[in-house]
């Protein structure tokens, strides 16, 4: 430390030192606390992915930051990680769709800003800025910043900066996926990329190499285009002219090319179809020469693409040549020629082998017109011309006929960067367009030529012939053009990734304006050298064998593109401010478009977008999103809000206001009492893509007063329990804090409710029927288990009810109860002994007055339900055993079993309460009240709607059920019986009698608890209703049900009866159904429920043990009259099998079979019921059953087959009946029942199917007995297995082909036929009947008939492969659909 003298001659320290050192020391200390603090404090890890490159989007960058990082120092930190500028990039999150980038210079901490500490992976994405790339870092201070860099942020470095040896070389190559020496951003490469529709790669590299083509870009840009000519989105020139526009002007990294393919008449569709990019090239040629018809651009195709040569045929021995001229726009030179095992090794070769002439000798002489014979000749090729860009088409596509595939041939294969064409054109023909000798301007010309000038009649059309003597061609005209003139230098090289069945297109470029070679794969545009160039020759390492290809790489060059050097062609790119003034304005324009968007985009980036809920007053509970700019205050943010959710005219905007909301809980966080002109964006924590919360516009009516409500408070929505009543009320809403005690909970209930704290016992359900008494006075509510929403229940009274122990109490069961009970929806059949409009109505008859009669007539109405459920019982007793039915008759008179049996005026006192079954209920609750809550004898018997069941088959396509079994009743079940006055008729419809049959309690909760699944009856398929010894599984235990009309109105069930069932869901299915008995009209056994799914398809519920425990509120039942299954039986459907009927197979009814049952005894069964429902008068000995898999036929059951003996059978089984002509010829399991068919080539026709019956599978057994049905001659008989499902269905004018005729086996259960089992089709013909002669006319008339006949039965017209999709350009928009074709 440097001392001065003072005036004492003391030495003191000098004074700017002195605060130097001083401040250094505060640095240090401060930064040692710093240090300390991030140790203490939680850290937040971030894991960024670049995806501004190809290169670098495989990589990650990785930082660990402590929790309070603002996030403009993130983007700091990212910045100096990835060499980038800062402020020319975006993060966004990774793992959210929309990518909502953060806040650049924003001073939110991270853990604000949603980022989760801890340890947790925090995904991010650094894209673009505003679609352009971001700007790399200067080597000076990327240097500076590398070097504080510890060894793990050196490996973990990502981003375009150099790496070691990628500097002007390709070791960063690797094959066969492409990648690039170096990764440049746009503003150094100086092109614009192309965004990849779905599969437009193909696209991409022609139009990138179009526009890279000077003379091609100058061309269009000199075109006008005229607006009242022609719709601008259709113009397929001027949408090419925008996008050359955008790609020579746009600061964007790539941009999009659906405005060109939509001018090519294509849809979303074309985008995932991937095509030929040589046949895209042709296509859009042919597409530009239409538009440009009567234009200076008319032949500019022809000028720059266009060349022609000579298909010449000649005579060795008199040396006569007949000819014709060709143009073209692309040369296809073959990589391996056909049968050969090896590959041409460079295009020189591949040209030369173009252009080698082919001797026509031994069987293919040519006919000469001169000497009159067929003589040898000597065919081939000869260029004439050569276009100014000479297009090499490398043809890789080939098929394979040894695997019957098209295959991708992967040789190699050089091409030079300056290519010589002289040695290409043939000295002979130098007279020709070249020297413009010719009179050809392009169309195609043929003549002849030979050595006495002689004119021959060779030609046809119209063509022009020409007598050329070869022979006297001067030597002037003979001299070949400079070489220097036909030197052509490669340009454009575009490459194909993968196979055959698809792969990836990209374009190596060379820049005219530089000589630099560039890759333009989709969006990425990159410096590559020529090594990289050389790498595109395809091949391997190894030797050029025929196999070579298979294990050489898939990417490799398919297009080449050259043009020719001559200096007074060649042409330099237009300048910006060398533009015609028509692009200048078209530039101005797409400039000021890009700006809007921009703008746009930067109104997108400060929009908070929100969900917002409403509980509109008319309407109910709305949902809706709330787009709002951050800058508006939250009274402009309310208006927004109270627009959007349509609260005009229906609510005061004073009396509404955004509150913070949690959707998920229902619970309202806080409110923003005196933050009415704060902007939304601080209130909201900023921009995100996603938050944690949602907005709940609240409303009030004007005398009310909205309640604040503050953060740190919980909602407590508390249910008043009546012990008396047994009734629980609907929520009221409290908000508490979690650091209060029970006592002072209690008082906070006891204000609300005003009830009294003392006597008052404290419930909370924490999570679904977890019930929680709270005792102990001082314990917070946190200890005990709030959340930000939680339920209570509380009573208060002075019962005994208190000294009881909790689970034991009243209290419990009434909870427990209310947390099992759901709300069903349950559909009454119409037919039905003593229907409900029979009960009804007898009511009312007995009745002095209206249904809303006095309570004396309800009494009676009780009494009768009472009289006719025991009536009900007895009668299910007459099908049982003796033993049940003393059981049964006990437990019908036993007044203990049932708890009480309300009245509806009883009811209509707890409707209201009892309908509050199940937590996901309470919005519910809140929105309408409770369906039946008035009670149901409030309604005249006029309101009761009766009306017809629906049929089985608007409910199931397939009619899998039937209305009415046969066998519902037995004779002692009478719909007379049932109907009589005496039988006591039960109030349903709108004037229904609620019946509710309560249980005695369970003392525990796990006691109330089943087995849902019986084993020994689950073997069978089935559950029964009765146990062994005949006692009514349902008798052991009551669980809570009450049933009462439901009166809502239902678009689906308007015109049905319909109960709402509230029943304890642990309930099992036996004893709800016996519970339903009284309002059905018949026992449990003579009626089936099925459950109703989505699109109201049905399933009927069959296992009898199994509890309610997987329906839920307001799911819909429908019951059908019909005998339930006992054990061991089994639902069966059954169909008609009508082999030569255009429909097959037909639905007859719904029936049972039983274990143990034979064939014959089901028929027996049968029958009769068929001839009820189906007015089918059939006899036992000309029926068959048969196997059903789909529409198939299977094996035949014979009459001595046992069910689940001989036959597997399972539930909702399938068979086939079948009639027969004459008595069943079947008698043994060793026989095969195979369906014939005659196919007559004569006639082009079909014969019926007829059965054959073998012995054995013999093939010549089969054949004996089609010659015997048919009369064919043995040797003459050909036979063939069907395809696909029965019948097997095929078109006439293909089973000759599509058919494998007279398979060489033995035996019929051997491969190709596989025929083991009954029911196969066989096609049989006379190969002797020589098909029919048919015009094309005939031909295509008889095609769309089988086409239509096919389509009607679902079968294909052809098995042929699906064809793929052709490439075409739509002049006038778009494709004109037939609307008749698919």
């Amino acid at each position: 430390m440097e001392m001065v003298p003072s005036e004492e001659n003391q030495f003191v320290p000098k004074e700017g030192v002195f605060w130097s050192c001083r401040q250094t020391m505060f640095d240090e200390m401060k930064r040692i606390f710093q240090i300390q603090n991030a140790a203490e404090e939680p850290r937040v890890l971030c894991i960024i992915q670049d995806t501004t490159s190809a290169k670098t989007v495989n990589e990650r960058l990785t930082l660990n930051l402590p929790a309070s990082t603002t996030l403009s120092k993130l983007h700091e930190d990212v910045a100096h990680k990835a060499g980038y500028v800062n402020g020319t990039f975006e993060l966004a999150w990774g793992n959210t769709p929309d990518m909502a980038p953060l806040e650049h210079n924003s001073e939110m901490s991270l853990s604000d800003s949603g980022f989760e500490p801890g340890g947790k992976k925090n995904f991010l994405q650094l894209t673009d800025k505003d679609g352009e790339q971001p700007r790399i870092a200067s080597d000076e201070s990327a240097a500076a910043d590398s070097s504080g860099l510890d060894d793990s942020s050196q490996e973990r470095f990502i981003g375009p900066l150099p790496r070691d040896g990628s500097a002007g070389g390709s070791g960063d190559y690797s094959s066969p996926s492409y990648s690039y020496s170096s990764i440049l951003s746009k503003s150094e490469t100086g092109y614009v990329g192309l965004v990849n529709q779905a599969m437009t790669c193909y696209l991409n590299s022609l139009l990138q190499t179009l526009f890279m083509t000077p003379e091609f870009r100058n061309a269009l840009y000199n075109w006008e285009f005229e607006e009242s000519e022609e719709d601008p989105v259709t113009s397929i020139p001027y949408q090419l002219q925008r996008l050359f526009v955008l790609l020579q002007t746009s600061k964007k990294r790539a941009i999009e090319t659906t405005d060109v393919t939509r001018s090519f008449g294509w849809d979303s569709s074309e985008a995932w179809q991937q095509h030929d990019v040589q046949e895209l090239c042709r296509v859009m040629f042919d597409a530009l020469e239409q538009k440009w018809k009567q234009t200076e651009q008319a032949d500019l195709i022809n000028q720059l693409y266009q060349g022609k040569l000579k298909d010449y045929v000649r005579c060795l021995e008199c040396g006569y040549e007949s000819w014709r001229i060709d143009t073209y726009l692309d040369i296809p030179l073959v990589i391996r020629p056909f049968g050969a095992s090896q590959a041409y090794g460079s295009v020189e070769e591949a040209l030369q082998a173009f252009i080698q002439p082919e001797t026509l000798d031994g069987p293919n002489q040519y006919f000469c017109e001169r000497c009159k014979k067929k003589c040898d000749a000597r065919k081939g090729l000869r260029f004439l011309h050569f276009p100014y860009l000479l297009t090499l088409q490398l043809k890789r596509f080939d098929f394979d006929y040894t695997t019957m595939h098209r295959i991708k041939l992967n040789d190699r294969m050089t091409f030079p960067e300056e290519l010589d064409m002289s040695p290409f054109i043939d000295v002979e023909d130098e007279k020709s367009p070249q020297t413009e000798s010719c009179t050809d301007s392009g169309a195609e010309n043929e003549g002849s030529c030979h050595s006495d000038q002689m004119s021959n009649d060779f030609s046809t059309d119209d063509c022009v012939d020409e007598g050329i003597c070869l022979d006297s061609t001067s030597s002037t005209e003979r001299t070949l053009k400079p070489k220097s003139l036909l030197t052509f230098e490669l340009f454009s090289v575009m490459v194909h990734s993968g196979s055959a069945a698809g792969g990836h297109y990209y374009a190596c470029i060379k820049s005219f304006s530089d000589g630099q070679w560039y890759s333009f794969n989709d969006q990425h545009v990159s410096k590559i050298t020529q090594d990289d160039i050389r790498k595109t020759y395809g091949g391997s390492s190894g030797s050029r064998g025929y196999y070579s290809s298979a294990f050489a790489s898939s990417t490799n060059a398919y297009m080449l593109i050259y043009r020719l050097k001559d200096t007074s062609r060649n042409s330099k790119f237009l300048a910006v401010v060398d533009f015609p003034q028509h692009i200048k304005s078209l530039v101005q324009k797409e400039k000021e478009s890009e700006e809007q968007e921009k703008r746009q985009r930067e109104i997108e980036r400060n929009t908070c977008k929100i969900k917002l809920f409403c509980m509109h007053p008319v309407k109910m509970m709305l949902e809706s999103k709330l787009e709002v700019h951050k800058d508006k205050t939250l009274i402009e943010a309310t208006e927004m809000a109270y627009k959007l959710m349509e609260l005009e005219g229906v609510v005061p905007l004073d009396c509404c206001r955004l509150v913070k909301y949690d959707e998920f809980h229902e619970y309202l966080e806080r409110s923003y009492e005196g933050e009415e002109d704060t902007p939304m964006g601080l209130l909201l924590g900023g921009v995100k893509s996603s938050y944690m919360f949602d907005l709940l516009l609240e409303t009030r009516r004007p005398e009310q007063v909205f309640q604040p409500y503050k953060p740190g408070e919980v909602m407590v929505k508390v249910h008043i329990v009546d012990l008396k009543s047994e009734t629980i009320a609907s929520p009221i809403s409290v908000r508490a804090y979690l650091n209060q005690t029970i006592t002072e909970f209690k008082q906070l209930i006891a204000q609300a409710t005003g009830l009294s704290s003392e006597t008052m016992r404290v419930v909370l359900e924490r999570c679904y029927n977890d019930l929680r008494l709270l005792y102990v006075p001082n314990k917070t509510l946190k200890a005990e288990g709030f959340f930000r929403s939680n339920k209570v229940f509380v009573e208060s009274s002075e019962s005994m009810d208190h000294q009881v122990a909790f689970t034991d109490s009243l209290l419990w069961k009434l909870l427990d109860r209310h947390g099992n009970t759901i709300r069903l929806l349950v559909l009454l059949p119409e037919q039905s002994p003593g229907t409900l409009a029979n009960r009804t109505q007898k009511v009312g008859e007995d009745s002095d007055g209206p249904f809303e009669g006095s309570k004396g007539n309800r009494k009676s109405v009780e009494a009768i339900l009472e009289e006719s459920t025991e009536k009900l019982k007895n009668l299910s007793l007459q099908q049982q055993q003796q033993g049940s039915s003393t059981s049964d008759s006990q437990k019908s008179s036993d007044a203990s079993d049932f708890e009480h049996i309300e009245s509806p005026t009883q009811e209509a006192d707890s409707n209201s309460s009892l309908c509050v079954a199940a937590d996901n209920r309470d919005l519910e609750n809140r929105i309408r009240a409770t369906p039946g809550g008035g009670g149901g004898a409030s309604s005249d018997i006029e309101n009761q709607v009766v009306c017809e069941e629906r049929s089985d088959s608007e409910v199931n396509n397939d009619r899998s059920t039937s209305s009415v079994d046969s066998d519902i009743l037995s004779s002692s079940h009478s719909s007379d019986t049932l109907c009589n006055a005496d039988s006591g008729p039960i109030q349903l419809a709108n004037g229904l009698d609620s019946h509710s049959i309560t249980s005695s309690r369970r003392s525990k909760a796990h006691e109330g608890k089943k087995e849902t699944w019986d084993t020994a009856e689950e073997d069978s398929g089935t559950d029964s209703e009765y146990d062994d010894n005949g006692k009514s599984k349902a008798e052991a235990q009551y669980l809570y049900f009450r049933a009462e009309p439901y009166s809502q109105d239902d678009a689906s069930w308007d015109t049905q009866k319909c109960l709402v069932v509230h029943v304890d869901k642990r309930i099992t299915l036996a004893a709800f159904k016996q519970n339903l008995e009284p309002y059905v009209g018949v026992t449990s056994t003579q009626f089936k429920v099925f459950r109703v799914y989505a699109n109201n398809q049905e399933f009927e519920s069959v296992r009898l043990n199994e509890t309610l425990s997987s329906f839920s509120d307001d799911n819909k039942i429908t019951i059908r009259l019909g005998r339930a299954l006992k054990k061991g039986e089994y639902r069966v459907k059954v169909y008609q099998l009508l082999v030569n009927e255009p429909e097959p197979c037909k639905f007859l009814v719904d029936t049972v079979f039983a274990k143990g049952m034979t064939v014959r005894q089901s028929k027996e069964e049968l029958l009769p019921q068929l001839k009820e429902q189906c007015k089918l008068d059939l006899s036992i000995d000309r029926v068959r059953l048969r196997k059903k898999t789909w529409k198939n036929p299977g094996t035949v059951f014979l009459d001595y087959h046992v069910y689940e003996e001989d036959i597997s059978i399972s539930s909702n089984w399938e068979v086939f009946l079948e009639v027969l002509n004459e008595p069943e010829k079947m008698k043994s399991m060793s026989q095969l029942a195979v369906l014939t068919r005659r196919w007559s080539p004569a006639t082009m026709k079909l014969g019926p199917f007829e059965e054959v019956i073998l012995e054995s599978s013999s093939v010549e057994e089969l054949k004996e007995k089609l010659s015997e049905i048919s009369g064919i001659p043995l040797e003459n008989l050909d036979f063939a297995k069907g395809r696909g499902t029965f019948p097997c269905d095929i078109s006439v004018l293909e089973i000759h082909q599509d058919l494998d005729w007279n398979p060489k086996v033995s035996t019929l259960n051997v491969w190709p036929l596989y025929i083991c089992d009954d029911g196969a089709v066989v096609f049989y013909r006379d190969s002797t009947e020589e098909p029919l002669e048919m015009s094309e006319d005939e031909r295509n008339e008889l095609m769309k008939k089988e086409s239509s006949r096919l389509l009607k039965t679902g079968h294909r017209v052809s098995y042929s492969p699906r064809k793929e999709k052709a490439l075409k350009i739509y002049l006038d928009g778009g494709p004109v659909k037939d609307p008749g074709q698919d």
